[in-house]
C-alpha cells in the first residue's frame, strides 16, 4: 500500500492504460480522480473501481473542462500528489490528405492539453509531488501518415525535460512513460473501426522483439513506480514499455527472419 493516503488526478482514466493505472493505484491505497468525455464509459469504469474514485466528465481539450477538472479535483481531495497527464487520440494524418482541424485536433488533445492540464491543477501540487506524462515510441518510428500524433509524442519528451527543469526548485518530479503497441481499445477505434485486438496482434507481433503487445497492466506499473516513493530522487526520465521495440529492434522475428 505504498501510496496509502495520496489523491491522483488520471485524465483518460475511463479505458485503457489510464484504466489499468486508476486500478492499481486504488489498490496502493490511494484516492483517485479519472476524466473522461463520454459519460457511459466514466460511468462503467467508475463502477468497476468502486469507492476511492472520483469521476469527472470533462474535455481536457478545453479552458472550461480542465477548469471544472481543478475545481472538483480540489473540492473533493484539497491537494493532489500524482498527476498522470494520460488523455489522448489517434488518427491518421497522411501528408495531402489531411485537413487543418484533424491536425490541430490530434496534437490539441496529446501536447496542448498535457500542458495545460499541468499549469490548471499546478496550485494543488507541492513538494513531493509527482508528475508523469504519457508519450509514445511513435515519436521516433516514422510510421507513414501519422505526422501528428508523431510530432504530439516527441513533443511530449522535449516538454517534459522543461517541466522537469522548472518544478525541480518546488521539489516536484516530472517523468514520462513510453509505451509501445499495448493491448487497449484504441486499436479498434475511429479509423480503426472494426479491428480486433487479436488481428492487431498477429500483425504487430513479429515487429516486437518479445513477440507480444504490451499489457495495460505493465505499463501502468511503471507509471505507478515513477508516481510512487520509490522514485524519489527520479525526474526528466524515461521508462520505455515496448518489450523492446526502439531499443532493440534487431531482436524481432521481422528482422531475424
Amino acid at each position: 500500500m505504498e501510496l496509502q493516503g495520496k489523491t491522483a488526478l488520471i485524465t483518460g482514466g475511463n479505458s485503457g492504460i489510464g484504466l489499468a493505472t486508476a486500478r492499481l493505484m486504488l489498490a496502493q491505497g490511494a484516492r483517485v480522480a479519472i476524466t473522461g468525455r463520454d459519460r457511459a464509459k466514466l460511468d462503467e469504469a467508475a463502477t468497476e473501481l468502486g469507492p476511492g474514485v472520483l469521476a469527472i466528465q470533462a474535455d481536457v481539450n478545453s479552458a472550461d473542462g480542465l477548469a471544472a477538472v481543478t475545481r472538483a479535483v480540489g473540492d473533493a481531495f484539497g491537494k493532489l500528489d500524482i498527476v498522470f497527464a494520460n488523455a489522448g487520440i489517434s488518427g491518421p494524418t497522411p501528408l495531402g490528405a489531411t485537413t487543418y482541424e484533424a491536425f490541430q485536433d490530434i496534437v490539441g488533445t496529446n501536447l496542448t492539453a498535457v500542458f495545460f492540464t499541468i499549469q490548471s491543477v499546478l496550485p494543488l501540487l507541492h513538494e513531493g509531488s509527482a508528475i508523469v506524462l504519457n508519450g509514445s515510441v511513435m515519436r521516433e518510428l516514422a510510421v507513414t501518415g501519422t505526422s501528428a500524433y508523431s510530432a504530439a509524442k516527441a513533443g511530449i519528451t522535449g516538454m517534459a525535460k522543461v517541466l522537469a527543469t522548472e518544478l525541480a526548485p518546488r521539489g516536484i518530479r516530472v517523468n514520462t512513460v513510453i509505451p509501445g503497441a499495448t493491448r487497449t481499445p484504441i486499436w479498434t477505434r475511429g479509423a480503426r473501426a472494426g479491428a480486433t485486438l487479436d488481428a492487431t496482434e498477429a500483425y504487430l507481433a513479429p515487429r516486437i522483439p518479445l513477440g507480444r503487445l504490451s499489457d495495460a497492466e505493465e505499463v501502468a506499473n511503471a507509471v505507478v513506480f515513477l508516481a510512487s516513493p520509490r522514485a524519489s530522487a527520479i525526474t526528466a526520465a524515461e521508462i520505455v514499455v515496448d518489450g523492446g521495440t526502439i531499443g532493440a529492434p534487431a531482436g524481432s522475428a521481422h528482422y531475424r527472419g
